[in-house]
């Protein structure tokens, strides 16, 4: 049964801001709901007639442990409306944008809202086991002679905290960080730093000069911040105007110290924000007479070893061209995500050296991205990766930069944590 077509017809997000910083306090369904309001007040859709709403996000806060259903229920939605939370790592935004896609294509609905939000700055500090089984001790000891005999095998090493976000970063099957895959991925490919630093202060310069003209406005939708909500935050918090390679070449390397290439300065900031898409079936377009920014052509998900995950980009790239039948040439614009320059770079080199494609197993040599058509807006080393924004806020910009460069086709890509990567392809109809 051939897919149905399946429109974007909005997208939006938040101002995204280094975790720690304007956004510290704004929890992850807050994130997101104001967005959904947002998109859904520009149009004349009832409120009774969203099918769901599907949400990436990776750090579940505890009290909100399906933040999609939170998030719709916050932004006003019917009760009736169903929401859920979908996780695939960095590709959590993305992978709820291609279920939207899979059931809206099918004819199981006709709109949903999909998108990703995540506040990294709130992922919590977490008690190690031996303080935990304290604490159960205690609470089940009956009498206060138990319980104090419960206590007296604290220990203060004990209060050592366990850091969720750096467990979360940090890959259960090879036992790398993410920043190691990197350091790996510049060691096998001959990557410098001089390369890895020239293409961060890139990202920076594209990111401000965007700033600058306004670009960002026509995605971003401004979000009230502080104690007392006294401040309007409309910008994102990260991009350098006064970077220089100079200064990125003075960083000392954060996870191989000694020999290590990959420092804070290439990589992209931990970071708070969110992203969302407003996705609807032809039938609703005409019925609710609305105007689609782009059409999602298809999309393609694809594993590799863990180790190696920042070259997920390359293989799930190579799957949706070859599902779609297109061409990287016929790509106007490219979004990748640069989770480390060292990463990307590789990416790039995997498009066009078929020695490197090869090591994949990609057996098409693609070809060269121009710089003119890739992130031209600066990438997240700038803006920054809220894990489970990110997929969804590449496809937000890429749709905007496509309608406004009056672009056919566009392509947004980004690896996962895990070894895994994810692509999808937008088509303007504008």
């Amino acid at each position: 049964m051939p897919m149905q077509p399946v429109y974007i017809v909005e997208g939006k997000r938040s101002p995204q801001a280094k975790a720690g910083l304007d956004l510290k306090d704004v929890a992850a369904p807050y994130l997101g709901a104001y967005l959904v309001r947002h998109v859904l007040d520009a149009t004349n859709i009832p409120n009774d007639q969203i099918d769901e709403v599907i949400m990436g996000n990776t750090g579940a806060p505890a009290k909100y442990p399906n933040v999609g259903r939170v998030i719709a229920l916050e932004a006003g939605l019917n009760k009736k409306t169903s929401a859920y939370t979908v996780h695939r790592n960095c590709a959590s935004g993305l992978q709820a944008v291609s279920e939207a896609y899979l059931k809206i294509g099918s004819g199981r609905a006709d709109i949903i809202v999909a998108g990703g939000v995540e506040n990294m700055s709130q992922m919590p500090l977490i008690y190690s086991k031996e303080m935990t089984d304290l604490f159960i001790n205690v609470m089940k000891a009956k009498k206060i002679p138990d319980k104090l005999k419960a206590l007296g095998a604290f220990r203060p090493p004990h209060l050592s905290p366990i850091i969720a976000i750096e467990q979360g970063l940090t890959d259960p099957f090879c036992g790398l960080n993410m920043g190691l895959t990197a350091e790996l991925l510049a060691r096998e490919l001959n990557i410098t730093r001089e390369e890895q630093d020239q293409f961060a202060n890139n990202s920076h310069a594209k990111a401000t000069l965007a700033n600058e003209n306004g670009i960002w406005a026509e995605e971003i939708v401004p979000l009230a911040v502080g104690a007392r909500l006294q401040k309007l935050l409309g910008h994102d918090v990260g991009p350098r105007s006064n970077s220089t390679v100079e200064g990125l070449g003075k960083m000392k390397p954060y996870f191989e110290r000694r020999s290590g290439t990959v420092t804070i300065g290439n990589s992209c900031p931990i970071t708070d924000g969110g992203s969302a898409l407003l996705l609807a079936s032809e039938e609703a377009v005409k019925k609710y007479d609305l105007s689609p920014i782009a059409k999602i052509v298809d999309f393609h998900f694809h594993g590799l070893e863990p180790e190696r995950m920042g070259m997920g980009p390359l293989l799930a790239t190579d799957g949706v061209l070859k599902r779609t039948g297109l061409k990287l040439s016929d790509m106007d614009f490219v979004e990748i995500n640069e989770a480390f320059a060292a990463q990307t770079i590789a990416v790039l080199q995997g498009f066009k050296d078929k020695a490197v494609a090869d090591k994949f197993n990609v057996d098409t040599v693609w070809g060269e991205i121009p710089a003119e058509k890739l992130n031209v807006n600066g990438g997240a080393i700038a803006l920054g990766h809220p894990v489970g924004s990110t997929g969804s806020r590449l496809c937000v910009t890429l749709a905007h930069q496509m309608k406004r460069g009056k672009a056919k086709y566009g392509l947004a890509t980004l690896c996962i944590g895990g070894g895994q990567g994810g692509a999808i392809v937008l088509e303007n109809v504008n």
